[in-house]
């Protein structure tokens, strides 16, 4: 923040924190401007200062999750392994980090598919977060052995990062203990995807894999491999 003193950015940091903790513990619907405010012991146009909206606070706790999704996967990403391998530990790690708000994942959810929304992952505010959960994605494939071919590597991390967002929403919904049933999904989906890319390097199956890349490039584009 431009022009900002230590105490503004002490106070930043508070509400921040505060809001984060109750988008965790209360839920999106129950975490107003107005309880953030309380319970971070400042007035109500202090928060509002900091964050003009609770919409901005929801791309923040998007940024702490991905954080410690990406915290959680740099040992993965730095032990080396085959796609699969990789993509099993990086999938893994987010159910990990996704795990304490599952209680109101639902609720983040029907926020998320509104038509317009900011919370959208798709949406030009999730920009950030989205391209700090997508570059992972560029890791898991540049460094899988062997490596994977060259014409897979520009579309294949956005295709496994939209893989994700459906292992999210079957997570959303997964009672099972320790989410055993998208743990299961992971590590059979992670073989799957590698077992795909192994048979793309045969000529039989060079077709289906560039039809599936032409769909992808046609609903999502991406000219620069980002988000």
């Amino acid at each position: 923040m431009s022009g900002s003193t230590p105490k503004s950015e002490r106070t930043r940091a508070r509400v921040r924190e505060v809001a984060i903790g109750l988008l965790r513990d209360v839920g999106y619907e129950r975490t107003t401007m107005r309880a953030v405010a309380q319970a971070a012991g400042v007035s109500t146009g202090t928060a509002y200062y900091h964050f003009a909206s609770k919409d901005e606070l929801v791309q923040e706790l998007y940024l702490e999750v991905q954080r410690d999704h990406a915290r959680r996967a740099a040992p993965v990403l730095a032990a080396g392994g085959t796609l699969g391998e990789r993509l099993r530990g990086v999938w893994g790690a987010a159910v990990d980090a996704f795990g304490p708000f599952h209680g109101f994942g639902g609720e983040f959810v029907s926020v998320a598919v509104r038509p317009g929304s900011a919370a959208s992952p798709f949406s030009a505010a999730s920009g950030p977060a989205r391209a700090l959960s997508r570059s992972l994605f560029d890791e898991v494939v540049e460094g899988a052995t062997p490596a994977v071919p060259p014409r897979l590597r520009a579309g294949l991390p956005e295709l496994l990062w939209l893989a994700q967002l459906g292992i999210t929403l079957f997570w959303v919904h997964d009672t099972s203990p320790g989410f055993a049933r998208t743990r299961r999904l992971v590590d059979q989906g992670s073989a799957l995807v590698g077992t795909l890319v192994r048979l793309a390097r045969l000529p039989v199956a060079r077709g289906v894999v560039d039809d599936a890349l032409r769909l992808l490039r046609a609903v999502h584009p991406v000219p620069d491999g980002r988000a």
